[in-house]
């Protein structure tokens, strides 16, 4: 019974997914009040059915309800409570019924709390949020039932795969899921922008947040999965450049970009054209990793199936999505033009060409990541790429970028002389230096170059983030939180 409750609630979900998605495009753009205020009633009844949904699935894990096809095959008696509860997102479709509720989650949360912008614009974010679960929804009905029964009679399950009852898996994708769906709300608001007409500096400012909050737990996400990876399966490091790694690391690459070239469209009103732009592939690069991980296209420890029919629906998804975005983009495009210009040395220039240099490391990483699936679509054979590659390769633009991210540190908005932060970028420069050999060479040991030059620009990274808070607290001044934040990764406030 509570199986084909978990069912009916995902059917459920999905009308108002429909509900939500045609009142949110249709209701401002008919002007119709009733139709906006609609909206709202659509996202909590939609976050409740995906929750009834998902409680269900949990209910029947914990339970041992082995006449559910995922419980038979992910859980047994002997499970630890917390394992089984965990198997809920430890495998395909139960993964993607969590997905979609996350989505929900995010989805309330912007009707909650974004109650102080214009009414129509959130109908809008909100219109595009259900377009993406209806897909989603579609998806899961359609092909990957959490839910799907089996015949009575199993006495036991088969039991959660031991690679994944570990701690890890309780914490690890959960992070991974909030983060990189939450990138969806970036893709919502820039579409939201484009259909209303309306791009100057204000969607930025309202972007902001989201974006920052997605890309703090994608950034969590990934780190606890590189440790779990560490201990878990033997690759003598946190990271092997396995395939569905990548398809992660491309999203998080891309968002990095996407916050900072907002702060230039928030405070200066530049690069419009390119935050738009970097808001679409990032999200593209999201639909893409849940293709890699689902089709069955990409050979990996954590794919999570091999079905074909999976696949084409996600690309078909990804295509209309990603097509539809960049239709808006091209139409909007002649409102995309800036007034305002830099110098070369500026602070908008360094992010400009920081951003530049991860879309770069992105493409390095994608293709090696695709290039494999190409050679043997068109029939050329067989070919495999690994660390050797993505291990020079991904360096040739990262190095730059990190000692560009130290260097911008100084940079000031709109004109910028680093001749007047000379001395900071040297002596910054110099302590990395130092700390970084001494702890290279005396904790670890290493004699490559590769080793001690990362550790020394991320140490000046720290160095010259510090700098300002420094200096503020010597002379008794506030430090601004965005300090204690973002600069420590980027020039961005």
């Amino acid at each position: 019974m509570i199986p084909e409750i978990g069912q009916f609630a995902m059917i459920l979900a999905l009308l108002l997914a429909v509900a939500q998605s045609f009142f949110g495009i249709a209701g401002p753009w008919r002007g119709n009040a009733r139709w906006i205020q609609a909206v709202y009633p659509a996202v909590a009844g939609q976050f409740v059915m995906l929750g009834l949904a998902f409680g269900c699935l949990v209910w029947s894990l914990v339970h041992n309800d082995f006449t559910v096809k995922l419980v038979a095959g992910h859980s047994n008696t002997a499970l630890p409570v917390y394992f089984r509860v965990a198997a809920a997102w430890g495998n395909h479709e139960g993964s993607l019924l969590f997905w979609v509720f996350v989505l929900s989650v995010w989805t309330v949360t912007v009707a909650a709390f974004a109650n102080s912008l214009p009414r129509p614009f959130v109908a809008r974010v909100l219109g595009v949020l259900g377009i993406i679960s209806v897909g989603f929804l579609l998806f899961s009905l359609a092909t990957s039932n959490p839910f799907e029964r089996l015949p009575p009679g199993m006495p036991d399950g088969v039991d959660l795969n031991p690679v994944l009852q570990d701690f890890g898996l309780t914490i690890h994708p959960p992070m991974l899921y909030v983060g990189y769906v939450g990138f969806s709300v970036a893709f919502a608001f820039a579409c939201a922008a484009m259909i209303e007409g309306k791009l100057d500096q204000t969607w930025a400012r309202w972007t902001r947040p989201w974006t920052t909050v997605a890309w703090m737990f994608l950034t969590v996400g990934i780190a606890l999965g590189a440790w779990w990876a560490y201990y878990e399966l033997g690759w003598g490091g946190y990271w092997a450049w396995d395939p569905v790694e990548n398809s992660i690391l491309m999203p998080w690459l891309l968002g990095t970009a996407l916050i900072h070239s907002l702060s230039v469209t928030d405070k200066r009103g530049l690069f419009k054209s390119w935050t738009l732009l970097l808001a679409i592939m990032t999200f593209s690069f999201c639909l893409l990793a849940t293709f890699m991980v689902r089709s069955g296209v990409l050979v990996s420890v954590h794919s999570f199936a091999a079905d074909p029919t999976r696949g084409i629906f996600i690309l078909t998804f990804l295509a209309l999505t990603i097509g539809g975005a960049l239709t808006l983009y091209l139409w909007r495009a002649p409102l995309l033009r800036s007034e305002a210009g830099f110098d070369v040395v500026s602070r908008e220039s360094f992010i400009l060409f920081n951003n530049i240099l991860l879309v770069i490391a992105t493409a390095v990483v994608f293709g090696g990541t695709m290039a494999p699936i190409f050679v043997d679509l068109a029939g050329l054979g067989t070919m495999s790429v690994g660390p050797p590659y993505f291990n020079v390769m991904f360096l040739l633009p990262i190095f730059p970028l990190l000692a560009l991210v130290s260097a911008g540190t100084f940079a000031r908005w709109k004109r910028g002389n680093l001749g007047e932060s000379r001395k900071r970028i040297l002596s910054t420069l110099t302590l990395a230096t130092v700390l970084g050999l001494a702890v290279m060479l005396g904790f670890y040991g290493d004699r490559s170059l590769l080793g001690p030059l990362g550790v020394i620009l991320g140490l000046w990274i720290i160095a010259s983030a510090l700098v300002d808070p420094i200096d503020r607290w010597r002379r008794g001044l506030s430090v601004s939180p965005a300090v204690l934040g973002m600069t420590a990764l980027l020039p961005s406030t």
